[in-house]
């Protein structure tokens, strides 16, 4: 008995040509412009040397490199220390039913639309001393408060302000993720007089694995980098105490112009956020993985 195969159409490969040309001009074709300047000392727009991975060298031997990457991974880690567990317990208060959940769900999201340039301009006029609401009560309280003075205060600050503008997106995907739990885990808590911190514990936290993974990996490569807010905030000072990676590459390339090295340093923070999300995944996935085992042998 003979059997025909049945012709695919491959046509439909024809509809996704846009969005490859797309990301071909704003993604692959900048990385090969990017990584042709990192092996090059460009003398002049008509003279070049190549000199191999002597700008990888030089710029790993950067004493201000590990001091901006030290800052980096600070500011990265306080932000997920902070925001996760406000954004799962603003998610947990926050009404699951009815206008007022679509009410809260609205102000909630508010900040999210604020443009970044934005938010470092309400911040820095909110913390003026004269003029801002919570400078002036600062120092009518007694605490001598100025984030263009001061580096621990100016780094507060700047932390502050990543909070309250991106801790409404942890709380909305942990919202999705409560939501999602049916009520049929809630009603057989209740028969076996479950305890709220029970219910989080083996209910509500297992079930928000996958929205929590999403958060944590959106805020920590968007926290890793920062650019606009703390440069109209602080420009990156008081001296460096708020200059972190996409900053000092934005000196490099732009304030020195030294397109070879900056090139370079570019792409080992590519490199290095790539690291650290993929170590960041294994490591949620393995807790992911033992705290459901955990919760079936419970």
């Amino acid at each position: 008995m003979s059997t025909t195969t049945k012709p695919v159409n491959q046509k439909a490969w024809w509809l996704i040509l846009p969005v490859i040309i797309c990301v071909a001009f704003s993604a692959i074709l900048p990385l090969m412009t990017v990584v042709n300047y990192s092996v090059q000392d460009i003398i002049s727009p008509e003279r070049r040397v190549f000199v191999g991975t002597e700008w990888f060298t030089s710029v790993m031997r950067d004493p201000d490199l590990h001091a901006a990457l030290g800052r980096q991974l600070t500011f990265s880690l306080a932000v997920l220390a902070v925001e996760i567990p406000l954004g799962i317990l603003l998610a947990l208060s926050m009404p699951a039913q009815g206008w007022k959940s679509s009410a809260v769900l609205v102000v909630v999201a508010l900040s999210l639309l604020i443009p970044w340039n934005v938010v470092g301009t309400i911040w820095q006029i909110y913390g003026r001393a004269d003029i801002g609401l919570a400078g002036n009560l600062l120092q009518k309280m007694g605490v001598d408060y100025s984030y263009t003075g001061n580096a621990t205060h100016a780094w507060i600050t700047v932390l502050v302000m990543d909070v309250w503008h991106w801790t409404p997106l942890v709380a909305l995907l942990c919202f999705a993720g409560l939501r999602s739990i049916p009520d049929a885990y809630y009603q057989a808590a209740r028969i076996d007089g479950a305890s709220k911190f029970a219910v989080f514990r083996y209910i509500q936290l297992p079930k928000m694995r996958g929205v929590l993974m999403i958060a944590v990996l959106l805020r920590f490569m968007d926290s890793f980098m920062i650019y606009t807010e703390p440069f109209v905030l602080t420009g990156g000072g008081p001296g460096n105490a708020t200059t972190f990676l996409s900053q000092f590459l934005t000196q490099k390339a732009v304030g020195q112009f030294d397109l070879g090295p900056a090139a370079a340093f570019s792409l080992i923070y590519f490199l290095i956020i790539l690291l650290l999300c993929f170590i960041l995944y294994n490591w949620m996935q393995r807790i992911g993985t033992s705290s459901t085992e955990g919760a079936g042998h419970a």
